[in-house]
């Protein structure tokens, strides 16, 4: 299902209230993830059915509105892991690219031009859990000491 294409309609402020990006930044996006697609589909494989912009378009409306993947690939008529992958795809892809990569913590100290903008990164991130063992606790407890 395409929801790139009903977007034409809107103009500029509503389309970066929509996206959180203005169209020129979005065109900028399409076109590293074009690219990285490109390259993709060279190597082979299965295509996606999902084209370039609604892919990215996908990716913004889940940083955006802060759906679960199980939400957004349910709007979009695909499974939820679909939906995780090609985010992931489109996060990791932009992230490689450098081009939208924000100064670093020194870069931003040892400039002296005012702060006007605080960023906070509250995505999901994977959180590693200890793994669950059978015997659970002290090994002379599972042997049976007397």
């Amino acid at each position: 299902m395409e929801k790139w294409s009903s977007l034409s309609r809107l103009n500029d402020e509503q389309f970066r209230r929509l996206t959180g990006v203005q169209r020129g930044t979005f065109a900028k996006m399409s076109e590293i993830l074009a690219a990285a697609h490109a390259a993709k589909k060279a190597r082979g494989g299965r295509p996606n059915a999902m084209g370039v912009p609604d892919m990215l378009l996908m990716a913004l409306e889940y940083l955006r509105e802060y759906r679960t993947y199980f939400h957004v690939g349910a709007s979009r008529g695909i499974c939820e892991s679909t939906a995780c992958e090609t985010i992931r795809w489109v996060e990791d892809t932009l992230i490689k690219d450098g081009t939208f990569r924000l100064p670093g913590k020194k870069a931003l100290l040892q400039s002296h031009a005012p702060i006007e903008v605080v960023l906070i990164d509250a995505t999901e991130s994977p959180v590693e859990r200890p793994k669950k063992n059978s015997g659970g606790g002290i090994p002379a407890k599972r042997n049976g000491t007397r």
